[in-house]
């Protein structure tokens, strides 16, 4: 996000600078101690999800826990349903560890997106991004629902990244998988995106399910890293005391997903997110990321490397302040229109 830190963050990073920066009382802990806690509070308080702590671990990111994941618990060759246009890092994820791709298409639908699950023969994982990135869609539970059936039919792995959970706008709501189908259910989340931490490298999996739980507990302890104090610190205070924060961020990002739907040309195929700060464009044509970075000095990500579904579209983050947006737009738009 273009937006400052919220206080409470930054007073709690300040507080463990000038205090004790040795080994903290939870090294060993496998659970991290108060990030486990903290998670678990979260999401009984916002979520009404009874999350275990014991069944919490910490990685550095969601994109190393689910590599570590795929690692432990697939083999070359096991297919992997997610839906597609995907989050670009789990697609090379997939390509480099030979996890082939089964899409779950995303089609426009209204105002909104839907999908029909193709047969998962041969798949061995769901991974499931929800809230979606780039559409910003906030699933239901009827469609959850069905995730589920199917999940059982294939004797599926779900890896549920809920990155985006604190992201959804009214009346939407974020429905954890782990309620529905616990003991299937990796659940992969971190405050970085809703806090707007990228850089504090901190994220947790809930291991629901109990064959990644024995595969990651027979693995060396600190193979795969263990958490920094300042990460650590930064994502409990942000759970249990950032929430006014987050309040008024949703305001100013809820603004600003409308005012793209009131200022972009219907030609873009905008579709106001139910969740997230990511705005899904349809442009027309490939390569246009380039040229609006070149001629309207707009970087955005190039649908193209989303996968199926992208290309032609391009991937706009509006987490910044309206003037800014303003201007974004108005290069966009005439850029856009000249092409």
């Amino acid at each position: 996000m273009d937006l400052p830190t919220a206080t409470e963050v930054v007073e709690a990073l300040r507080r463990r600078a000038d205090g004790d920066l040795g080994y903290p009382a939870w090294l060993t802990d496998p659970c991290a101690g108060p990030l486990a806690e903290a998670f678990a509070e979260r999401m009984a308080g916002k979520y009404g999800w009874a999350a275990d702590p014991a069944l919490v671990r910490s990685f550095n990111d969601l994109n190393q826990a689910l590599q570590v994941l795929l690692h432990i618990c697939t083999e070359p060759g096991d297919g992997v349903a997610v839906h597609t246009p995907a989050y670009h890092p789990f697609l090379s994820t997939l390509e480099v560890m030979e996890r082939p791709l089964r899409p779950i298409q995303m089609e426009p639908d209204g105002g909104s997106w839907r999908f029909e699950v193709p047969d998962l023969t041969g798949c061995r994982v769901l991974l499931l991004v929800n809230p979606h990135n780039p559409t910003g869609r906030a699933f239901t539970r009827d469609e959850l629902t069905e995730l589920a059936e199917h999940a059982e039919r294939h004797d599926l792995l779900v890896l549920a990244d809920e990155i985006h959970a604190d992201l959804v706008y009214e009346p939407h709501r974020h429905i954890p998988f782990a309620t529905i189908l616990p003991e299937r259910t990796v659940t992969l989340t971190s405050a970085t995106k809703a806090f707007n931490l990228g850089g504090i490298r901190c994220s947790v999996a809930h291991l629901g399910h109990p064959g990644v739980r024995e595969a990651l507990e027979s693995q060396p302890p600190f193979v795969y890293g263990s958490p920094n104090v300042f990460g650590v610190e930064a994502t409990v205070a942000a759970w249990r005391h950032g929430d006014a924060w987050l309040e008024r961020t949703l305001a100013l990002l809820d603004r600003n997903r409308r005012t793209i739907a009131a200022r972009l040309p219907g030609t873009f195929g905008y579709r106001v997110p139910e969740a997230t700060y990511l705005a899904w464009l349809r442009v027309g044509r490939p390569g246009m990321a380039e040229v609006f970075e070149r001629e309207a000095r707009v970087r955005l990500n190039d649908g193209a490397d989303f996968g199926p579904g992208g290309a032609g579209h391009v991937r706009l983050n509006f987490a910044t302040t309206e003037p800014i947006l303003d201007e974004i737009l108005d290069r966009l738009a005439g850029t856009h229109l000249a092409g």
